[in-house]
C-alpha cells in the first residue's frame, strides 16, 4: 500500500473519530458550561432581589397565618379553661388534668437543642366565694393545706406574681365566660438574657362556679407563655423553615403585641413587658426614660409610645388595634424596615373587638436582608465558577486523551488493512493502476 493511501485512510478514521467522538463531546462541555454559568447568574440575580411584591405577599399572608394559629390555641385554652368546671373538685382530678394536658416544646437543654413533651399549665387552683385557695397544683405537683392562701383583691400580694386581680376580674362575670389576663411574669433585663436567662410567664385565665346559692368560686389555670412565644419566636419571615430563637440583629424577625400595645414575644425577651420581684410592673421605654433605662438593661416596648423613634411604629399598631391586617415600610435609624401585621381575633370581656387579643409583626431589615443576599449570591458565583473550571478541565483532558485513542485507533486500521490484503493482490493492483 502506497503511503498516500496510507495517509488517506489514516485522515479518514481520524475525521470519523472527530465527528463522531469529539464534536459531540466539545458540544455537550459548551452546554454544560452555559448552563451552569446561566443557573449560577440566576441564582445570583434571584439572590440579589430585594423583598419583592412577592415576597412581600408571602410575609403578610404568613402573618395572619400566624395570627390565626394564635387565636385558634387562645380558644382551645378557653375550652380547657369550660372542661374545667365539669371535673371532680379534688385535687386527684386536677392534677390529672394538668398530666394530661401537655405538648411538644423545644428548649435548650445543657448546650443542646431537645424536644420535651412539658404542660401546658403550670398552676390549676379553686377557689371559694371569699378568695381563699381550697385546691392548688403547682408544677405537677399538690400544694399542702398548710400553704393555701387567700388569693382575693385585698390579698394581690398572695397571687404567684404579688399583683395579680383574677379573682375578682372571674367573679363578675357571667356563667360561661372566661377571664383571661395579659402576659405575665418576671422581667428579664437585658444582662439576664444575654447570659442565657429566658422569660417564663404565664396567661392567667379564671372562670365562675355558681350553685343554688349564687357565686360559688373560681377555678383558674395558668397558661405556659411560652406555648404563645413559640408561635413567632422560631419564624424568620425571609425563610420557609424554623428556629428556636430567631436572631433580632439580623433584623429578620417576627414578635407579638398585645391589645395596649405591649411586646410579649420577642427574640429578645429584654422587650417584653414583666414586673420587678415586688409585683410592679417595669415602665415602658420612652422618649424621657430611653437613656436611663438603656443603662439599667431595661427595654420594656410599647409601640404606641414609640412615636419619638418613628412615627410609624403608633401608625403600624393604630392599624393593628383596629383589626386591620397590612405592610408598611418605612426609613428607621437609616435602615429600611418592612413590616407586616396581622390581628390575633381572639374576643373576650378581657380582649374586646376591634383589638382583640393583639397582633403578629413580621418585620425585616431591608438592607441587611440585602446584605446578606449579595453575600449569598457571591457565593453562588464562587461555586458556579469553580464548577464550570473543574468541568473545563476534565473536557479538555479527556478531549486530548480521545484524541491520543484515535491516533492510535487510526493507525491500528491501517496496519490492519495491510496485513489482511496478500501482497500479489496488492501487486496486482498496482500494475493494474499503472497501466491505467
Amino acid at each position: 500500500m502506497s503511503e498516500t493511501t496510507k495517509g488517506k485512510q489514516f485522515f479518514t478514521a481520524s475525521k470519523l473519530f472527530f465527528l463522531l467522538i469529539v464534536i459531540p463531546l466539545l458540544l455537550v462541555a459548551f452546554l454544560i458550561t452555559k448552563g451552569m454559568f446561566e443557573l449560577g447568574d440566576t441564582a445570583r440575580k434571584r439572590a440579589a432581589v430585594v423583598l419583592d411584591e412577592k415576597l412581600q405577599d408571602e410575609i403578610k399572608l404568613r402573618a395572619v397565618n400566624v395570627a390565626d394559629e394564635v387565636a385558634g390555641f387562645l380558644r382551645e385554652r378557653e375550652r380547657d379553661m369550660l372542661i374545667t368546671t365539669i371535673l371532680p373538685t379534688t385535687d386527684t382530678a386536677y392534677k390529672e388534668f394538668m398530666n394530661k394536658n401537655k405538648q411538644p416544646l423545644w428548649v435548650k437543654k445543657e448546650g443542646r437543642i431537645v424536644k420535651v413533651l412539658a404542660p401546658l399549665y403550670t398552676e390549676m387552683s379553686l377557689v371559694d366565694k371569699a378568695g381563699n385557695e381550697l385546691i392548688k397544683i403547682v408544677g405537677g405537683e399538690i400544694v399542702p393545706k398548710a400553704k393555701l392562701l387567700n388569693v382575693s383583691i385585698s390579698d394581690p400580694a398572695n397571687t404567684t406574681y404579688k399583683s395579680e386581680d383574677y379573682f375578682s376580674k372571674a367573679k363578675d362575670l357571667a356563667k360561661g365566660n372566661v377571664y383571661m389576663s395579659h402576659v405575665t411574669g418576671w422581667y428579664v433585663n437585658r444582662s439576664e438574657f444575654e447570659k442565657g436567662k429566658r422569660f417564663t410567664g404565664i396567661i392567667r385565665m379564671a372562670t365562675p362556679l355558681f350553685d343554688k346559692e349564687g357565686f360559688a368560686g373560681i377555678i383558674t389555670l395558668a397558661l405556659d407563655a411560652r406555648y404563645l412565644a413559640k408561635f413567632t419566636d422560631s419564624i424568620i419571615p425571609t425563610k420557609a423553615g424554623y428556629v428556636l430563637e430567631a436572631d433580632a440583629s439580623t433584623g429578620d424577625y417576627a414578635y407579638m403585641v398585645d391589645n395596649r400595645g405591649f411586646m410579649i414575644s420577642h427574640p429578645n425577651d429584654y422587650h417584653i413587658a414583666g414586673l420587678y420581684r415586688n409585683g410592679t410592673p417595669v415602665p415602658p421605654v420612652t422618649d424621657k426614660t430611653l437613656d436611663e433605662m438603656t443603662k439599667k438593661g431595661e427595654g420594656v416596648l410599647n409601640l404606641n409610645l414609640l412615636g419619638f423613634m418613628d412615627s410609624a411604629l403608633p401608625e403600624i399598631a393604630g392599624d393593628a388595634a383596629a383589626g386591620k391586617a397590612g405592610s408598611k415600610t418605612y426609613k428607621f435609624a437609616g435602615h429600611t424596615k418592612f413590616v407586616a401585621y396581622a390581628p390575633i381575633e381572639f374576643f373576650t370581656k378581657s380582649y374586646p373587638e376591634p383589638a382583640g387579643f393583639g397582633w403578629v409583626g413580621m418585620g425585616v431589615d431591608v438592607e441587611k436582608f440585602n446584605e446578606t443576599a449579595m453575600k449569598t449570591s457571591k457565593h453562588i458565583e464562587e461555586e458556579a465558577t469553580a464548577w464550570m473550571t473543574t468541568i473545563i478541565i476534565i473536557i479538555v483532558a479527556s478531549v486530548i486523551i480521545l484524541f491520543l485513542i484515535g491516533i492510535l485507533l487510526a493507525r491500528g486500521i491501517s496496519r490492519s488493512i495491510e496485513t489482511e490484503v496478500p501482497p500479489e493482490s496488492r501487486e496486482a493492483h498496482y500494475y493494474d493502476d499503472e497501466d491505467k
